[in-house]
Parts: structure tokens; sequence; C-alpha cells
């Protein structure tokens, strides 16, 4: 039987949407090299754009 090993001493990667670490799971043994997101929800939003300018909101008064 393989020897236990701590939470902590389990590798970590940065989530490339929402960029906070995650580690490790059993159902990634196969494919760790290729998982990029921490959860479904991130994936599903896809990589996080540094270069993306703020969008800019309607400044006109509203006619009453």
């Amino acid at each position: 039987m393989p020897k236990m090993r701590k939470k902590s001493d389990l590798p970590v990667k940065l989530c490339a949407a929402c960029g906070l670490p995650f580690t490790w799971r059993k159902k990634w043994e196969r494919d760790w090299e290729t998982v990029r997101f921490c959860s479904d929800r991130c994936r599903k939003a896809g990589p996080k754009r540094e270069a993306e300018a703020p969008r800019a909101t309607s400044s006109s008064p509203r006619a009453s």
C-alpha cells in the first residue's frame, strides 16, 4: 500500500481563470499536466485576460 501524503505535500497550480491556487486531486492523476482550471465554473469562464480594458459606462443624463 502506498505511503500517505500530507495535503501540504501535494502539487499546487494557479487557476488560469481566477488566479487562486488549487491542489492535486486523485481524479486528475492521469492528466495533471493539462489541468488549468480549479473548477467547472472557472473552466466555463475561460482564461483571465490581463490586457482587457475596463468597460466605459454611459454618463449621459436621462431625460425626465
